[in-house]
């Protein structure tokens, strides 16, 4: 049985995650080549400022967490989840390209706002085809090979849009639009292929045989305690149960806390081009620490696996985010402050994807259930980005935006080490045979000895 069930796995792995991988790849530089378009004149054509460039930054979150839920909500009703994700991902490549055309500041905020409600439908859609898919021993791992695509996009997309910005005054059209129009093309061509590929559930999967099909299905239901199907419950029961989980709002706190830290993101060319670099330099040197990032977030993802242990695997990467943060805020040498900034992806990335597992091994229940939570958590953890996008202000030590990352990050820890905490009193119950109630292990879960990751 173990060699079916690897056998299997592979077979999944090898279509559904490089499909996956691309669109998040395309999702980060659809989603964060503002700052690029910054750097090749955008604000000045525009006439922004930097509170303006802000609020450009961050109206894209509120249309970005407030579907979030209904998206998920569908995606776990229907057929085709994954071919209605390629949909969207398509649709998010229109509003990308035309933003190239957008004539003011008011424009640009409008399809930047249109832009979050069609990227809403990816990320919680993603997760919940890895959780579809996979046991939870299995999550952390493709979790982070998952993430790797933002990495890759973060890594490459300063290089690709450096040049793309030389296409500047071709047509008569400046750098920072094509940079739009070029990008958003190459979405909808991806998405309009993936479409007809991608998997959408184990029991519509055409590349196993039946004899898979069923060891799958076997394997699924006995790692969740529950058959994948939108009969279990309906979708307001379903959110019900999800609102009302404590330890859903737990991870979704953690991972909130990850995300203001996190946000620096959104302005990394803009920090790195303070350094003093020209503007192809600054772009290029904006790869390294996401390269160096794919590494860390993968290596976490396999050990914390393998070892089967999510708190310190969270806990350990923070610590080297306070570090970074220190060095930031406390010098303006280049180099010091480049080896910060190398430093800081790598380390706030790997624990997003081990939280992001975390997840699907703490908030048990339906299918509709889990949905629902991958969603929810994932929205409200992103609205951080909305306030920090105005924390970014005096160039080119960011004292306020560092101190923010620094008290956040020392938050997290506490939060995790209370999360573990409590997990090993939940876990003390089931060892004596109680029951969690509706919001702990299935009947079926708790006979076959399932216990919270810890």
């Amino acid at each position: 049985m173990r060699a079916l069930d690897k056998k299997i796995t592979r077979k999944i792995d090898f279509v559904l995650m490089p499909i996956l991988i691309v669109l998040y790849v395309l999702n980060f530089l659809d989603r964060n080549n503002i700052s690029t378009a910054k750097i090749g004149g955008m604000t000045k054509d525009l006439h922004m400022d930097t509170q303006q460039f802000g609020t450009a930054v961050a109206v894209l979150f509120a249309g970005y967490v407030s579907l979030q839920i209904p998206s998920n909500m569908l995606a776990s009703r229907i057929k085709w989840p994954g071919t209605y994700i390629c949909i969207m991902c398509a649709a998010w490549g229109v509003v990308s390209g035309a933003t190239g055309a957008v004539g003011s500041y008011a424009g640009l905020c409008v399809t930047r706002v249109i832009l979050g409600f069609t990227e809403a439908a990816f990320f919680p859609g993603a997760l919940f085809l890895l959780a579809t898919f996979y046991t939870k021993q299995q999550l952390a791992f493709r979790t982070g090979i998952l993430y790797s695509g933002s990495q890759l996009g973060n890594a490459f997309g300063g290089l690709f849009a450096a040049a793309i910005l030389t296409l500047d005054g071709a047509h008569g059209i400046a750098g920072w639009r094509w940079l739009f129009i070029v990008e958003g093309a190459m979405t909808v061509g991806c998405a309009a292929i993936f479409a007809f590929i991608i998997p959408n559930r184990p029991s519509n999967y055409r590349w196993l045989t039946p004899i898979e099909h069923a060891r799958l299905a076997y394997r699924l239901e006995a790692d969740k305690g529950t058959r994948d199907g939108s009969e279990e419950m309906s979708n307001w029961q379903a959110l019900k149960l999800t609102v009302t989980d404590v330890r859903a709002w737990m991870v979704c706190a953690a991972l909130t806390l990850n995300f203001v830290a996190s946000a620096v993101t959104n302005f990394f060319p803009i920090v790195i081009s303070t350094f003093g670099f020209d503007r192809t330099t600054g772009l290029a040197v904006t790869a390294p620490p996401y390269i160096f990032c794919i590494f860390c977030i993968v290596l976490n993802g396999w050990h914390s696996d393998k070892t089967q242990e999510r708190a310190f695997h969270v806990i350990g990467p923070f610590c080297i985010t306070i570090v970074a943060n220190v060095i930031a805020v406390a010098t303006t040498n280049t180099a010091a402050r480049y080896v910060a900034m190398m430093l800081m992806p790598g380390s706030f990335y790997s624990a997003t994807i081990v939280l992001l597992s975390w997840i699907s091994t703490t908030v048990v229940g339906p299918s509709a259930k889990r949905a629902i939570a991958l969603a929810m958590i994932n929205a409200v953890a992103n609205t951080s980005n909305i306030w920090t996008s105005y924390l970014y202000f005096g160039a080119p030590r960011y004292v306020v935006a560092f101190c923010v990352n620094i008290a956040a990050s020392v938050l997290l820890i506490i939060l995790v080490l209370f999360i573990r905490w409590y997990l090993v009193q939940q876990n003390k119950r089931l060892d004596r045979g109680e029951d969690l109630g509706i919001h702990g292990p299935t009947e079926v879960q708790r006979e076959n000895g399932y216990r919270f990751k810890l």
